[in-house]
């Protein structure tokens, strides 16, 4: 049988892409796209999409009953950038979404939660190279500390209530087929956009500030591997570490220059480098690789020639 899904926030970053993969493997019948507005898109004109407030627990609840859901993606989050304009919001939509969800697990009324969290759950404490699973968690941002509170509860209700809740903490995620969307790491996606465009780009952290990051592509793997894995291998129920690859703004600077000779790089750090220097460098991901094989395909070599290539068309 084949889950019945629906991704509440298709239209963002990682909801692009995810709703693609999963329509290619399960059916456009059978997943069920949705986000705040209706926008003129793929996304949209694809397959099934209705418009929803992820704050409004009876449309949720209204949508699974008509559709049949089984399995929901809960996409829908203010970033860690964005965030920090806008604290109260950001909390209320990061948690009680979060919530109603959970709440509709524990009544039976779906069978499976994915829900994201991030590398934004550790701060400056923490160990920076090789950050553990298990360690110190001390987020300084708003998205962080709604990111290891949802954490918590995510656990909380697999533990008391037997909700089957899944999660990885995504590090930096680079695309080129959405925008950036508000976070720290998204100058990571900005640089290959105005290399092609402009030749030039201006940094908004400094130039050896080093973050971990992960090509789009294995990120929407590792979503639909560790909810495609049977429960049993699924050990972690607060949020798995997930890794890639790690680098600074110099590093894939170099790395475009090989393509496109004459880019050039200057720094000029705002706001968030402070967001930047309370996260990890580099993560230690081995739980995720022992419990359900997780494994990523993309370093920062073969992920640039990628990104170029799709850019360029």
């Amino acid at each position: 049988m084949n889950p019945k899904i629906l991704i509440i926030g298709a239209c963002g970053q990682i909801g692009t892409e995810l709703t693609h993969k999963l329509r290619a493997i399960y059916g456009t019948q059978n997943v069920v796209a949705s986000d705040i507005r209706k926008l003129n898109n793929d996304i949209v004109n694809s397959g099934t999409f209705e418009v929803i407030n992820a704050l409004d627990f009876n449309q949720i609840e209204h949508l699974v009953e008509v559709h049949h859901i089984t399995d929901i993606y809960l996409m829908a989050a203010l970033l860690s950038a964005t965030a920090e304009k806008n604290p109260a919001f950001a909390w209320d939509l990061n948690m009680n979404s979060l919530f109603h969800v959970l709440n509709l697990a524990k009544a039976k009324k779906i069978k499976k939660i994915f829900w994201p969290s991030s590398i934004a759950v550790f701060g400056p404490t923490t160990p920076r190279e090789n950050t553990p699973q298990y360690t110190i968690m001390e987020p300084s941002t708003v998205y962080g500390i709604s990111k290891q509170s949802g954490e918590r509860w995510c656990e909380y209700y697999h533990t008391h209530f037997g909700v089957d809740v899944r999660s990885v903490r995504y590090p930096g995620l680079i695309s080129w087929s959405t925008p950036p969307g508000g976070g720290t790491t998204d100058y990571a996606v900005d640089i290959y956009h105005k290399a092609l465009s402009d030749g030039k780009y201006e940094c908004f952290l400094s130039s050896e500030t080093k973050m971990p990051m992960m090509y789009m592509d294995d990120a929407i793997t590792a979503t639909i591997q560790i909810m495609k894995a049977p429960a049993e291998q699924i050990k972690i129920r607060s949020s798995y570490n997930l890794a890639a690859m790690s680098f600074t703004p110099t590093e894939i600077a170099a790395e475009i220059q090989k393509h496109i000779p004459d880019f050039t790089i200057s720094y000029n750090p705002d706001f968030r480098q402070v967001i930047a220097d309370s996260w990890p460098a580099s993560i230690d991901d081995s739980s995720a690789r022992e419990d359900w094989n997780w494994h990523h395909e993309f370093d920062l070599e073969s992920m640039t020639v990628d990104m170029l290539q799709h850019l360029r068309k």
